[in-house]
């Protein structure tokens, strides 16, 4: 009997400290208490000239998506969808003659404008540094009691997040191992697998885009949401803790598989890179092309729009080939 308990409490000591193990705490900056930005600190003026001066040619890709109605979205979670409408028609400008500058006047010059309403994370975007906390933080432990207020986040924004030009790699999963399974998770196996067959090396710095393949269906909506593939946990950590990898990004819609991978966080892999490690990732990327070139490393050039307090905004990344020996 008192071996059985001695046993017991071995075995509640050990499940408390795996728990203890396990459990998620936002990060502290190594860049400083008022940091916003996180692992983009890795970039410098060396290092985006180092990039830049590896272009040898004009040729480049668009790595987004288009903006559509019907286009895929967030709608289970209750997020609205992406809407467009004409504020002005050539035809209606004449009729209504809003300027006052006449009928004869607005018939001469055509005038149309329009507008659109979306969520912040729909398309090709990036997510932001407040868009996932744990325990009512997020990352270098800004507090939403302290800075979150009724027109967005006081830090982390979208706004603070700089143009981003570094080395960018594509890690063609979806070409290395074949078309993956509905909800398959993308291991570190896989990802070295991969650099592997490509013939190339991570460096520190690096802007990871992964592929998928689900690109392919994202003109159907129903088909693209379906059930996709997308990175695991474990993946992210070999890339973020032992490749030191500045900033992420791949074909689907929200970078990580579904179901869960932990009980007790719906989401682990947004609130590991976010929350824990400071390094942001783009969703919803057009990797189709380099992939059919094989273009594997390119200088990697985007910008978002500067949406005060933004937990997101849209990207539009380009990606320019280099020479990989100079």
């Amino acid at each position: 009997m008192k071996r059985t308990n001695i046993l017991i409490a071995v075995l509640l000591f050990l499940q408390l400290q795996a728990r203890g193990q396990q459990q998620e705490t936002v990060g502290t900056s190594p860049w400083g208490p008022q940091d916003e930005i996180g692992a983009l600190n890795m970039m410098t003026e060396a290092s985006k000239l180092q990039v830049l001066s590896k272009i040898t040619s004009g040729k480049s890709y668009d790595l987004s998506v288009n903006y559509f109605v019907g286009m895929p979205s967030f709608h289970s979670l209750g997020d609205p969808g992406y809407q467009y409408w004409l504020t002005h028609t050539p035809q209606g400008t004449v009729v209504d003659n809003p300027n006052g500058l006449g009928k004869g006047m607005n018939k001469k010059v055509s005038y149309t404008g329009d507008a659109i309403s979306m969520y912040t994370h729909m398309g090709t975007h990036i997510d932001a540094l407040n868009h996932f906390g744990l325990h009512g933080k997020i990352w270098n432990g800004f507090s939403h009691e302290e800075y979150l207020g009724d027109k967005g986040w006081k830090k982390t924004g979208a706004e603070s997040i700089p143009p981003i030009i570094a080395r960018g790699v594509l890690l063609d999963v979806a070409h290395a191992k074949g078309p993956l399974p509905k909800n398959y998770r993308i291991t570190s196996q896989d990802l070295q697998l991969t650099l592997e067959k490509q013939g190339i090396k991570l460096k520190s710095g690096d802007v990871v885009l992964i592929r998928t393949g689900q690109a392919k269906f994202y003109e159907n909506a129903s088909q693209y949401l379906d059930n996709y593939p997308g990175i695991s946990l474990d993946a992210v950590k070999w890339l973020v803790e032992d490749q030191r990898i500045m900033l992420l990004g791949a074909d689907n819609l929200s970078f990580e598989a579904f179901p869960p991978e932990r009980e007790d966080n719906w989401v682990p892999v947004h609130t590991y890179l976010l929350a824990e490690k400071g390094v942001m990732f783009i969703e919803q990327l057009f990797l189709e092309d380099l992939s059919k070139d094989k273009q594997y490393e390119f200088a990697f050039i985007a910008a978002s729009l500067k949406l005060k307090g933004a937990s997101g905004s849209p990207l539009r990344p380009i990606a320019i080939p280099i020479n990989t020996k100079k």
